[in-house]
């Protein structure tokens, strides 16, 4: 599989729900149909609501994975504004 390339990444490490979700959100709303935005979270509890709401918001979760004992990385592609 290739390694997909993000158009923009946030970290957001410190932030728990529901704060984690807005800033996702705003950075998602300012970006094109087809990019994709990077998310880098150390909450457990937002790696599970964040990709969540994204989906809830029309938008597709490309991938989910814990990078260390303490960290996420989310990729999510804008499908819709």
């Amino acid at each position: 599989m290739e390694e997909i390339k993000p158009d923009r990444t946030i970290n957001i490490k410190g932030l728990t729900c529901p704060y984690t979700f807005v800033k996702s959100k705003l950075a998602i709303e300012d970006m094109e149909v087809g990019e994709v935005l990077e998310i880098i979270l150390d909450s457990e509890e937002a790696s599970r609501n964040v990709p969540k709401s994204m989906e809830d918001h029309g938008q597709k979760v490309l991938k989910v994975e814990k990078v260390s004992d303490t960290d996420w990385v989310i990729l999510v592609r804008k499908e819709k504004d």
